[in-house]
């Protein structure tokens, strides 16, 4: 007995289950019945065996049945499905019912004989790169073929219209094969007919065709639709009359007659008969493989291979083989072959098994033509020929199957699975491919930015999205990869760095410089401040999430809810250890952004207080510090991330720190972690000492506000056993592993110290206030907790630290490690004696004494260190001014998120490098400052430092060279650059007026100055104020004024190494009164410096503001300091032409008013002195320091004096005014000047210069009176390379100035060669210039500049016989002939025999005493039709 299959068992032993039943022959246990259909009738059929027929067919007999069908006239009646319902038993047979029911079986069946199918031509379908078959509707049976009448369903009218179709194909083949008889080869011997030189094909090397033809079956005659039994004979005996044929001609008859052949055949037929051919050629060579028969060799010796070409020559595809074919080939390609035995693959789906036949192999040949990126599970680019097994999982997608890794847009998709392991995968691949295109690592292998591709396509809010999943692993991914889009742990890193260096706590907020908010801003600049501000949060409240996120990543994110949605994660969620730490980044990042980001982190319900109770408990389980502990939950533990998180909110403002420190109770976690040394903490030792720092750093931060120092009387023991541990660090320095962390708590220390003596300086200054104040002050600000007393006893501390510490200059890897805590020593030190002098109960006499004794014991050693000369030398390399790529940023930079490029680290050799001499210097500088402002007398004692070569090397490549330009990080490293520098000039000053050998550094000191008045950032008010006040206009630092200066300017003019002298004629007059000498002027300016700075001084009231907020920081006034966050760069503090503000603020005013419909009656009673004294720093400046103004162009020094003229209608007839103008125009008329003027380039401040220039020639024309100096300043943007439309405007809407513009030619300062070379090309200006001409407009004693200029062009023109267009050619021709026809003979004469300019000449030109013989005869031809008698002059044009 045959058991029965049981679970577990394969599908091989069912197989031989089945072998087995089929070999017993056993009964099967059921039984299938087909039941009849009753609509048919209630007949039935049985199945008694038939007799074999006896013809070939099959055909199926039924006895006793006629074999005429039965007349179906009278239908049999339709059953009832109801009314034959009998009562039926269990027991009955339901074969027997039916057969007893079904009698009419003749109505049915009759005599059934098979169609003869043997000469029907079978049409197998056709692959198409659709997934399934077309879909075939009902509307399109019009248009098929009606091959029989009457009543049929779609299915068979749509079988009958193929099958009508496939005879009409099929048909002709065999018809044209009849009539032709043996004129019709073989298909295998069709070719092109540009191929008619090639041998046919199957033939031998005689030509002959091959004996393998003969004996092969026919191709292309097949004997369908010949419709007997004798059709297969038939077709044998047609193609063998076909190959007698052949044999029978030659080579050269064969090509002939297949050439004919093709032109006369349908060009369809002949792509079907080779079709036909290469199909069934194709299969023998499947059916019958192996190696050729010596005689199929062509006439080279090589294997003949089987091609199709189109009947023109150029190369078909491949005509689609038969689905027999193909299934065989994909069998033969698949690595596993179906087999008969295998259940349900009767019918095998060859599409389906596509999918696992093995994939083809990558490209191995690189190519130009770009490819789709593709990356691996963790990021990588994946080369494209690089060809990966697929066991890594890099091959489950669709396009490019043979290509490993995923693109963005399949990473996308897969975010937006509802498979979990898909979108936690996208999106954790995603963060790996931000990460690393963030560091650069495709920037050479992609074309375009990866981050802004994704940010384009919504990757922000993708990851918005995921946030909300409900599945713990999505929410870990889609942090991560937010954290790897907005936070660069090495900017963090070099933050911390700079914490403790000179101002290092202020920052600036990481708020993107949008283009799109500054035009709205200028469109709205006519508001007040306060009108703008709230306009510009109503602004960004209804725009769109996307549009606010396009331009500030941040504060998109912040309109989505995103800090609620990262407050509920912590306290709801409670994830791993390592996605907290990444939303504790992610929110200092946000808290980086703005004063405004702060404002929303506090008041984000439950935000602050989650943070400060999970990550920030006073108590914690203890284990977490035990070695092998795994942390699996962060929350209860305290965390040095969470207190740095604090402390960057604290920076956002004063008020932010009070909430922090009184609402949420830091000030007792502060002594929490202050109190209890590091090695204490139930932490590990690394993650102790960062906490530690961290919470140092908080409590400097709030000191600086002059907040929590009551906590200092507190924890004052704890403080001064932290500084009298300070000497240990340096045995600790090999040993200790977490020295560089050591290094970093003591740094934090100092700092905290530096700020509580800032605060502590104050309380005497407060307190006196208080007790002076009376009850109508107002409200006073209380004295802070701490006075001076409770923090002078540090110094001697801090003090002797210092000194150990400079005794390790020499030993290089020590004094490496120890110099940022050096750094902070004398920060402390500086600020200590600062804060010192001002204390009212200071004795005088000792702290002389302390400062000679640090001077002489510490600071003047520390100067002669050879290490020291060294330092200094580092200067230079280390430079962003020098070095301006050492700021630039990153590749993949954004300006939607601000970075500040410091991802991979800083080069050691950069300003934030581990080798920079900068912060130390800068230290170093501002003590030595405050000594010396201390004792005076102790100046020339530090002369050395500005005696050091590498600071005078520094400082002579510096000031000259353009600096980088702003972005995040530039500014973040040139803010500390430029503190160094300040500092310099600040001790420079103080040896200017002390000590006789400084003036050789003078000037190269007030280049320096000058140069860093146009760099400072803002929040740097305070060091340009004291640079105008004390430097820029000191008179020692421009030695040239009394050394000679003036005299060397007068003899540099009448060397002629200028062209100033032809400004210097007594002709050029203003008031009645001669314009004096350059030298003079120079003079004059020198002895008004005093009055100069003070007006630059008073036209700076707009700076007020940001002035005061600048000097309570650098002044060290703890209780004023609103915000440790500086203002938003935007550009320097000054612009780079800030010497000419005076004249741009008049300006201004003026055209403001006008644009307003204002009139302008009264300007400032000191207009004169204003302009006077602008002009006269102007001069001084392109005198002595022109090297100074190098960074504005000609072009806008121009504009900027064009200013004169159009301030105060006759303004620039004034005496002093006229004569400075005057003077600086001379200067920009210098040949080097001239050749640098670029007035089509734009022009900072200006629109367009041309809207400038008709504003100068509607003055000219209103008040210039024919003034040479104005009409001068009209004449100098008219030279002939400059635009064209601005020569137009003067002989086209202005032609009335040419009546005033008499400038003498001898007076003219620039060469009239720029004026007429190159020839004129413009049509209409040349018709304008005849037009003006011959018309008197244009006269020599009205506008002899011009006057020259037009005739030499005009000339030009009218003799030129280039080839140029015929309307050019017939205007030359016009204006040639009206010029022979000129009754003024004068105009005539110049026009025709004009040579050169020559401003030595009355006229300004040179004439020809006759014409040239080629002028000549170009004249006759052109004028040898006229009449002789005198004509009517018309119109040139």
């Amino acid at each position: 007995m045959l058991s029965r299959p049981k679970p577990g068992e394969s599908e091989a032993d069912l197989l031989r289950f089945q072998n087995q039943f089929l070999a017993a022959r056993a009964s099967p246990a059921v039984k299938v019945v087909k039941k009849a259909d009753k609509r048919r009738g209630a007949g039935g059929s049985g199945d008694e065996e038939r007799p074999p027929l006896q013809d070939s067919k099959d055909v199926v007999i039924l006895e006793d049945f006629p074999d005429v069908l039965p007349a179906l006239t009278p239908a049999p009646p339709k059953k009832s499905k109801f009314k034959n319902a009998c009562v039926c038993f269990n027991d009955e047979d339901p074969e027997e019912r039916l057969e007893c029911q079904d009698r009419h079986i003749t109505a049915v069946f009759s005599k059934i004989i098979e169609r003869d199918t043997s000469t029907a031509a079978v049409t197998m379908p056709v692959p198409t790169g659709d997934p399934f078959p077309r879909a075939f509707h009902r509307s399109e049976i019009k248009n098929e073929v009606k091959v029989e009448s009457g009543r049929k369903s779609i299915f068979a009218q749509k079988i009958a219209a193929k099958r009508a179709a496939e005879e009409a194909v099929t048909a002709p083949p065999a018809v044209e094969t009849r009539r032709t008889h043996g004129r019709l080869a073989v298909s295998g011997a069709m070719c092109s007919p540009g191929s008619a030189e090639e041998e046919p094909l199957h033939s031998t090397k005689d030509g002959k065709p091959d004996d393998g033809v003969s004996t092969q079956q026919p191709h292309i005659i097949t004997g369908e639709g010949l419709g007997s039994l004798e059709s297969e004979r038939e077709a044998l005996a047609i193609h063998e009359e076909n190959l007698q044929k052949l044999h029978s001609m030659t080579q050269e008859e064969i090509l002939q007659e297949q050439r004919r052949l093709l032109v006369q055949l349908d060009p369809s037929l002949v792509a079907f008969l080779k079709s036909r051919h290469g199909v069934d050629e194709g299969q023998e060579r499947r059916e019958k493989p192996g190696p050729p028969e010596p005689g199929t060799e062509s006439q080279h010796g090589a294997k003949e291979t089987v091609k199709d070409f189109s009947v023109g020559g150029s190369g078909m595809e491949e005509s689609v083989r038969t689905e027999k074919d193909t299934r065989m080939e994909i069998t033969v390609d698949l690595p596993i072959k179906p087999q008969k035995e295998w259940i349900h693959m009767n019918n095998v789906e060859f599409e389906k098994l596509e999918w696992i036949k093995d994939l083809p192999h990558p490209r191995q040949k690189r190519t130009k033509k770009g490819m789709q990126a593709r990356f691996s599970l963790k990021g990588e680019l994946i080369p494209p020929d690089a060809d990966l097994p697929t066991h890594l999982g890099l091959h489950h997608h669709g396009e490019e199957a043979e290509r490993a890794g995923y693109s963005l847009q399949e990473l996308f998709h897969l975010c937006r699975s509802q498979i979990i392991q898909q979108r936690t995968l996208a999106l954790q691949v995603l963060g790996h491919v931000v990460q690393k295109a963030k560091a650069g690592e495709f920037a050479s292998s992609l074309k375009g930015s990866v981050l802004r591709l994704l940010l384009d396509a919504g990757f922000l809010f993708l990851l918005r999205f995921s946030l909300d999943d409900t599945v713990d692993n999505v929410i870990a991914a889609s942090v991560r990869a937010l954290h790897a889009l907005l936070v660069s742990p090495e900017d963090e890193e070099y933050l911390d760095q700079t914490f403790s260096w000179y101002q290092g706590m202020a920052v600036f907020p990481f708020t993107p410089n949008s283009e799109e908010e500054e035009e709205e801003e200028e469109e709205e600049e006519e508001l007040t401040l306060m009108e703008k501000t709230p306009r510009k949060k109503s602004r960004d409240e209804n725009k769109p999430d996307p549009d606010v996120a396009r331009y500030d990543v941040i504060k998109g994110l912040l309109k989505t809810q995103f800090l609620h949605r990262l407050r509920y994660i912590l306290e709801v969620v409670r994830p791993v250890p390592a996605v907290v730490l990444d939303i504790l980044d992610i929110l200092t990042r946000v808290a980086r952004h703005s004063s405004e980001a702060c404002s929303q982190l506090l008041a984000c319900p439950r935000l602050i207080e989650t943070i400060v109770r999970e990550f920030l408990p006073i108590q914690w389980d203890p284990r977490v510090a035990e070695p092998g502990h795994l942390l699996t939950s962060l929350h209860g533990v305290a965390c040095a991330t969470a207190m740095k998180l604090i402390r960057v909110l604290a920076s956002g403002g004063r008020n932010a720190t009070a909430r922090l420190l009184n609402k949420f109770e830091l000030k007792s976690r502060l002594s929490r972690f202050i109190a209890e040394d590091p090695q204490d903490l139930p932490l590990c030792r690394e993650e102790a000492i960062r906490l530690s720092t961290e919470a140092f750093r908080l409590w400097a931060v709030a000191a600086g506000y002059g907040q929590s120092c009551d906590l200092y009387r507190d924890l004052y023991p704890v403080l001064v056993k932290i500084l009298q541990s300070l000497h240990h660090l340096l045995s600790d320095c090999q040993e200790n592993p977490t020295f560089p962390l050591s290094i970093q708590r003591a740094t934090a220390v100092v700092t905290l110290l530096t700020h509580v003596t800032q605060t502590a300086g104050c309380t005497a200054e407060l307190q006196a206030r208080l007790s002076s104040s009376g009850p109508g002050d107002g409200e006073q600000i209380p004295p802070p907790p701490v006075t001076w007393n409770q923090v002078s006893g540090l110094r001697p501390f801090l003090e002797t630290s210092l000194r150990r510490s400079v005794q390790e200059i020499s030993r290089l890897e020590t004094w490496q490690a120890l110099q940022p805590l050096t750094t902070t020593y004398i920060i402390y030190l500086g600020v200590y004696y600062s804060v010192c002098s001002q204390q009212p109960s200071l004795n005088p006499i000792d702290c002389l004494e302390e400062v000679e004794r640090l001077t002489s014991e510490v600071l003047l050693p520390l100067l002669s260190q050879p290490a020291m000369h060294s330092m200094w030398d580092l200067l230079r390399p280390c430079s962003a001014l020098c070095n301006p790529l050492s700021c630039s940023p990153a590749p993949e930079s954004l300006p939607s998120i601000v970075s500040l490029s410091c991802t991979g680290g800083k080069p050691l050799m950069s300003l934030a490098g581990s080798k920079s001499p900068f912060p130390f210097l800068t230290a170093l500088l501002f003590l030595i400052n405050n000594v010396t402002h201390i004792h005076k007398g102790l100046v020339s004692k530090y002369t050395s430092v500005l005696d050091f070569k590498g600071l005078k090397d520094y400082l002579l490549q510096s000031w000259p060279t353009r600096p980088p330009s702003i972005t995040p990080s530039s500014a973040w490293i040139l803010r500390h650059e430029y503190h160094l520098q300040y500092f310099v000039l600040a001790l420079a000053q103080k040896m200017a007026g002390t000590c006789p050998d400084y003036a050789q550094h003078a000037s190269l000191h007030h280049c320096v100055a000058m140069a860093l008045l146009s760099r400072l950032l803002p929040g740097s008010e305070h060091l340009a104020h004291e640079l105008l006040l004390g430097l820029a206009f000191n008179p020692e630092f421009i030695p040239e004024g009394k050394t000679g200066g003036p005299e060397a300017a007068d003899f540099s003019d009448i060397l002629h190494l200028g062209t100033s002298t032809k400004l210097a004629q007594p002709g050029l007059v203003a008031a009645g009164f001669p314009k004096p000498r350059r030298g003079v002027l120079l003079g004059e300016s020198y002895q008004h410096l005093p009055f100069i700075r003070a007006c630059y001084l008073s036209l700076f009231v707009h700076l007020e503001p940001a002035l005061a907020r600048s000097q309570v920081a650098y002044q060290r006034r703890t209780y004023l300091v609103q915000s440790l966050l500086l203002p938003e760069v935007k550009g320097p503090i000054l612009p780079s032409d800030w010497p000419f503000f005076p004249l741009i603020s008049l300006y201004n005013k003026v055209t403001g008013a006008e644009t307003r419909g204002a009139v302008l009656n009264s300007l400032p009673p000191d207009l004169v002195n204003t302009v006077t004294r602008n002009l006269q720093w102007v001069l001084l400046l392109e005198t002595w320091r022109a090297r100074v103004l190098q960074n504005i162009s000609a072009a806008a020094k121009l504009a900027r004096l064009m200013c004169v003229f159009l301030t105060g209608g006759d303004l620039f007839r004034e005496g002093p005014v006229y004569c400075y103008t005057a003077a600086l125009l001379a200067l920009y008329c210098q040949p080097k000047v001239l050749d640098s003027l670029e007035l089509d380039a734009p022009l900072p401040g200006l629109a367009s210069f041309h809207d400038l220039y008709i504003s100068v020639l509607e003055q000219f024309e209103g008040v210039s009176f024919g003034d040479p100096l104005f009409g001068v300043f009209v004449l100098l943007p008219l030279q002939r390379r400059f635009s064209v439309q601005l020569r137009l405007a003067v002989f086209g809407e202005h032609v009335s100035t040419l009546r005033a513009l008499g400038v003498p030619l001898k007076q003219f300062p620039v060469p009239l060669e720029r004026y007429t070379s190159p020839p004129e090309d413009n049509l209409n200006l040349l018709r304008q210039y005849f037009r003006t001409l011959v018309t008197g407009v244009l006269r020599h004693t009205w506008c002899p500049v011009l006057y020259a200029v037009a005739v030499a062009h005009v000339n030009s023109f009218i003799f030129s016989q280039d080839s140029t267009t015929q309307e050019a050619d017939t205007a030359r021709k016009s204006m040639l002939r009206k010029t022979w026809l000129l009754v003024d003979e004068v105009l005539k004469k110049h026009l025709l025999y004009y040579k050169v300019p020559n401003p030595e000449s009355p006229m300004g030109i040179d004439l020809y005493e006759q014409l040239p013989p080629i002028r000549l005869k170009y004249l006759q031809m052109v004028t040898k039709k006229e009449p002789k008698e005198n004509m009517q002059m018309s119109d040139p044009e």
